[in-house]
């Protein structure tokens, strides 16, 4: 990628700075993207970054609200928007058509950022990856997203790092395709892929162990297993059941490798995760599969408070521009709120930055009209001065 001019410097809004300074502490932002007309383009690719980082922060329900923001919000104005403004129209083509590729980089570089600077809570655990597909509703016009008769949706798979807290992989595709098939790409060698019963998948289970990876998957209670050997268990734990198995009917849909079957009930609710770690106790391998409840708070915080689904774009590559943008986001407030308060993402440490943004906004508004006032003040009096020096010769 073409070395990104540094993001711009004339104005004094700290905070907002803060925010972008593991992007343009790494990154150099391009002039302009190239245009693939005969007209100019109006966007580069640093007002089109920082509009997207705007959208998502401020909880914008659409991109109208926030282009009319662009023109009449002052710290809009001065810090994200170019020195002409943005049109809708120039607006919604760019992220319609470009963008995709630099924000992939930013993503991974941001994610690789967050893995050094984030706590890796439970990493007794092994490197955990909570792995889940959600539903994106679309309109009628969006042909690409099939769903059913009557109805299209958008489906986002994402990798989600439970040890950290942060997503980490993110495919898109129409709301009809299977997900077991982004395991492969949403968990590395050694990683412990964490899932839930839509991804009991008995072939898939041989696969993973195959290619050395390992998974935590909540499996239906009514699955035929075979059992190879019991483990011992507790009378006094959660657990009820441990045993190595083969799972699935002989001569139909049996897993050719043995694994491990945990049996264990929470408030009356029977739960059967099937695993291939066998350095964990079975007390361990519930914990790892309750830490799959990241993911669902993830995509319910991030939903909501930084309006993800709420759709600027209807082609599925300005889907992904949204929704990489939202996840650029997220990544950036987390390593915001760790290097400047010590915590993890809370929608109160957000609404405390947008105030400190909005505040900062005002103070140098005022700053530079009181300047504007003294320098009018101080031409005026240079011309009254001249005037009198004229009517005294």
């Amino acid at each position: 990628m073409r070395p990104f001019r540094k993001l711009n410097d004339r104005h004094k809004h700290r905070t907002f700075k803060l925010l972008l300074s593991p992007v343009s502490a790494k990154f150099n932002f391009t002039d302009m993207l190239a245009s693939k007309g005969d007209r100019p383009l109006q966007l580069s690719f640093e007002n089109q970054f920082k509009a997207l980082i705007f959208y998502h922060l401020q909880e914008f329900s659409s991109g109208r609200e926030m282009i009319q923001a662009l023109e009449q919000n002052n710290f809009a104005k001065e810090c994200v928007a170019p020195p002409k403004g943005i049109k809708k129209s120039a607006f919604f083509e760019a992220i319609n058509n470009r963008g995709l590729d630099q924000l992939i980089e930013i993503f991974e570089d941001l994610v690789q950022q967050a893995g050094t600077i984030l706590p890796a809570h439970a990493a007794h655990l092994g490197q955990l990856v909570a792995i889940d597909g959600s539903l994106i509703d679309a309109v009628l016009s969006m042909e690409w997203a099939d769903y059913r008769n009557g109805s299209k949706k958008a489906k986002a798979h994402l990798g989600f790092d439970i040890n950290r807290g942060v997503p980490r992989k993110i495919y898109l595709t129409d709301g009809k395709e299977g997900e077991r098939q982004f395991v492969d790409k949403l968990i590395n060698k050694g990683e412990t892929g964490v899932m839930d019963r839509g991804y009991q998948s008995h072939s898939h289970f041989d696969h993973w162990q195959d290619t050395g990876k390992f998974f935590v998957c909540r499996i239906r209670e009514k699955t035929h297993k075979t059992v190879v050997k019991e483990n011992a268990v507790n009378p006094d734990s959660i657990i009820f059941y441990d045993s190595v198995v083969r799972l699935g009917t002989e001569g139909q849909n049996q897993t050719e490798k043995e694994l491990r079957l945990i049996g264990y009930r929470v408030d009356g609710t029977d739960y059967w995760i099937a695993t291939n770690r066998y350095d964990l106790t079975a007390e361990q391998i519930a914990e790892v599969y309750k830490l799959r409840w990241n993911i669902e708070t993830f995509f319910g915080w991030w939903k909501r408070h930084l309006k993800v689904y709420h759709l600027i774009a209807r082609s599925k590559y300005g889907l992904m521009v949204q929704m990489l943008s939202g996840l650029i986001t997220y990544l950036l407030l987390a390593i915001y709120c760790r290097q400047q308060h010590n915590e993890p993402v809370s929608i109160s440490r957000v609404r405390e930055l947008r105030n400190q943004i909005a505040n900062e906004a005002a103070e140098d508004h005022r700053q530079r009209t009181r300047a504007k006032n003294k320098k009018s003040k101080g031409e005026r009096l240079k011309r009254k001065h001249r005037k009198r020096r004229g009517a005294k010769t």
